[in-house]
């Protein structure tokens, strides 16, 4: 690979080596669907990255503000992925408080543990029953 190409390399690629998504069709998805600008600007999958570019990203409930420090195309641990990006600040302290705030509201809400048994879902039909 030469020099021009290493320092080059697509948004979607990018995003899947830096660990924001699973697969890379789910980041090709992902930026065609506009959860992921690049400079504040909507852009396609194929879009070349350079360093030093900003980045916001949304997955989920949780969004990344974050700038390009390095380019790869290889996927690699946690800690090499880290290295490829630095976050904002205030995207931290965002993303902090978000975390803070669902699990604040799993716990005054849990889920009921998995699927009704068998005498649940007689009563549940027998319920349904009633009610029409």
């Amino acid at each position: 690979m030469s020099d021009s190409e290493a320092s080059r390399i697509r948004i979607d690629k990018w995003l899947w080596a830096a660990r924001f998504y699973k697969t890379r069709s789910l980041a090709a998805d992902a930026v065609e669907g506009g959860k992921a600008q690049v400079n504040g600007e909507r852009v396609k999958p194929a879009k070349v990255l350079k360093i030093g570019d900003t980045l916001n990203i949304r997955n989920g409930h949780f969004s990344w503000q974050v700038s390009v420090l390095a380019l790869s195309e290889r996927r690699g641990s946690a800690a090499e992925a880290a290295k490829m990006y630095s976050e904002s600040d205030q995207s931290k302290n965002e993303r902090e408080e978000k975390i803070a705030l669902l699990k604040i509201e799993r716990q005054s809400n849990p889920f009921p543990g998995g699927r009704p048994t068998k005498r649940q879902r007689r009563q549940i039909i027998r319920f349904t029953r009633d009610t029409d």
